[in-house]
């Protein structure tokens, strides 16, 4: 008879175990998923709830004001002059015989320039020597006159009154001979000034005659013969805004650059300046001296200027496009690190384009905000982002 085999109890007992840690491991993930669905939901729920909390305020974008730099730099226009440089006129009238000298020719004090014919002159000259010596003769015999009848009048051969007479006439002559003595002179300077001479040593910048030309004596117009001007030393002159004027004293240092010379810089020195502003244009004239031993400058260039100075005003720089513009004037809109806003009138200076100069209402390093809205008022909560840092302008 045939015997059924049964499973053994060894079998069984395997196969249950693993069953077990089988759905162990399912409920597990279940677990999981369960509290990551939680904690997700939750975690939506409170962006929701911050978004929602955050809808109502308003978000403005905010920069802080720029403090300017130490010194800045500041370009104006400059005149180059020499150091002496003036017009030369002719002191007696006539025709320019001839000339010697020509634009760029280097003259020294008292060098002939040009001749010039005066025969009037020459005449009158003439004529005074003769009218001296006619007086000079006519005070000799007056003299000797005087003092013979002075020694009749002693020996009452003479009327005492006859004698004052005589007297009288030999001060008179000799007066006569002290006048033409005095046109002469005059007239002898005159004719020296027929001779034309450089008033110093320079350059000759312009010749205006020529040859045989009408010459009239003094500054009328078209009577300019020559200009000359000292160049191993130039003067540049320029006018500074009273905004910078206080800053600018003798002593004080100076670049030069000149249109001709690019990348090239002179330096040069304030020598003087007039101490006064002018009514009209609002500026201070300033003298600053260059020196030019090698000729490479040119009396009458345009230059310009570069002065070192504090910034004017010492305000602080903010972005152009901060301002509130309304009915009671120029506005900025500050805000606090707390988000809170706070509308100040303020005062500008200069305007640099990107950026503006506040003098007054906003200090160093004060939030404000960018293009704000015109509903924002002083007190107004808001939310802040940080816009990148202006550069400061110079």
């Amino acid at each position: 008879m045939t015997e059924l085999s049964m499973p053994s109890s060894e079998t069984g007992t395997g196969r249950h175990p693993k069953a077990i840690v089988g759905l162990a491991v399912a409920a597990l993930l279940a677990a999981i998923l369960i509290v990551w669905g939680l904690v997700s939901r939750s975690e939506a729920r409170a962006a929701l709830d911050r978004e929602a909390s955050t809808a109502g305020v308003t978000t403005v974008i905010a920069a802080r004001a720029q403090t300017g730099p130490a010194l800045e730099e500041v370009v104006l226009p400059g005149q180059v002059k020499g150091d002496y440089e003036t017009p030369v006129y002719a002191r007696t009238n006539g025709y320019l015989a001839s000339w010697k000298v020509d634009i760029g020719a280097h003259v020294k004090a008292g060098q002939l320039l040009a001749t010039i014919e005066s025969p009037e002159v020459d005449q009158q000259l003439r004529q005074a020597e003769a009218d001296l010596k006619t007086a000079q003769a006519n005070a000799i015999v007056a003299k000797s006159t005087a003092a013979r009848v002075a020694s009749l009048v002693e020996t009452q051969s003479v009327s005492r009154q006859e004698g004052e007479d005589r007297a009288a006439a030999a001060a008179a002559t000799a007066a006569q001979v002290a006048s033409n003595q005095a046109n002469v002179a005059r007239l002898r300077q005159l004719q020296g000034f027929e001779r034309v001479v450089a008033p110093f040593a320079g350059v000759i910048t312009a010749r205006s005659t020529d040859v045989g030309a009408l010459i009239n004596a003094g500054q009328a117009q078209g009577s300019e013969l020559f200009r000359i001007a000292a160049v191993g030393k130039l003067r540049t002159y320029v006018d500074v805004p009273q905004s910078y004027a206080s800053d600018i004293r003798q002593g004080t240092g100076a670049d030069l650059q000149f249109p001709d010379k690019p990348g090239k810089l002179f330096p040069a020195t304030v020598t003087r300046t007039a101490s006064a502003i002018d009514p009209t244009s609002r500026t201070l004239q300033v003298e600053l001296d260059i020196p030019n031993a090698d000729g490479a400058l040119f009396p009458g260039a345009f230059t310009q200027v570069h002065f070192k100075l504090p910034p004017s005003g010492h305000g602080v720089q903010v972005p152009s496009n901060a301002l509130l513009f309304g009915a009671d004037g120029v506005r900025i809109a500050k805000v606090s690190r707390q988000g809170v806003v706070n509308i100040v009138p303020v005062t500008l200076g200069r305007d640099f384009g990107t950026s503006l100069e506040i003098l007054t209402g906003v200090g160093a390093n004060d939030q404000v905000a960018i293009n704000p809205s015109g509903v924002l008022a002083s007190g107004d909560n808001v939310r802040v982002v940080e816009a990148p840092k202006p550069k400061a302008a110079s």
